[in-house]
């Protein structure tokens, strides 16, 4: 256990014209990566606690997300069931290989709430594909505004794949957090 300086960048995007999408197009190797046949993202009705502990534990291990790590069964199923919630994966050539999960609130705002690959996935473009998907998803419910939050215990390249993506940042703090090492 030790205690570390991190700084949280919030990011938002006003517009879906301010979207910067990830093209997959052409021959080259990373539309070939990204092709439908391999790479495809699903909204996930009825989700079992197992599964949604499997995506947030298996995610976030590297990232040292602790928070949900010991919700309960019911606690999972409560959170999951509400209107405002969905929940959203990541397959690749048939594996669940990340998620993302957005938040709907009253104000006409969607955050982008949890993000992110499994370890074997990071590295093969395959998180800026993930991002485009969530972007076009939470735009599908916004009213005028998608945000998301990032911080220096997260992958390296989440921060310029938000920005290149076309979010901007808003706020910035800087906090100590126990970590578990």
């Amino acid at each position: 256990m030790k205690s570390i300086e991190v700084t949280r960048t919030h990011l938002q995007m006003r517009s879906p014209d301010e979207h910067n999408p990830v093209k997959i197009v052409g021959d080259d190797s990373e539309a070939l990566l990204l092709s439908a046949d391999r790479a495809h993202v699903t909204q996930v009705f009825d989700c079992p606690a197992s599964f949604y502990r499997y995506l947030y534990c298996e995610v976030g291990h590297e990232y040292h997300w602790v928070y949900r790590r010991n919700w309960t069964d019911e606690q999972i199923q409560t959170h999951l069931s509400q209107p405002s919630i969905s929940l959203w994966v990541l397959y690749y050539t048939g594996a669940p290989s990340g998620y993302f999960e957005l938040e709907q609130y009253e104000d006409g705002s969607v955050e982008i709430a949890y993000f992110g690959l499994l370890k074997e996935y990071t590295g093969r473009g395959l998180g800026k594909y993930l991002l485009t998907i969530a972007i076009e998803q939470a735009w599908k419910k916004a009213t005028h505004r998608i945000w998301v939050h990032t911080c220096t215990l997260d992958h390296p390249a989440a921060l310029s794949n938000y920005l290149k993506r076309g979010f901007k940042p808003f706020e910035q703090e800087t906090y100590i957090e126990t970590i578990y090492t």
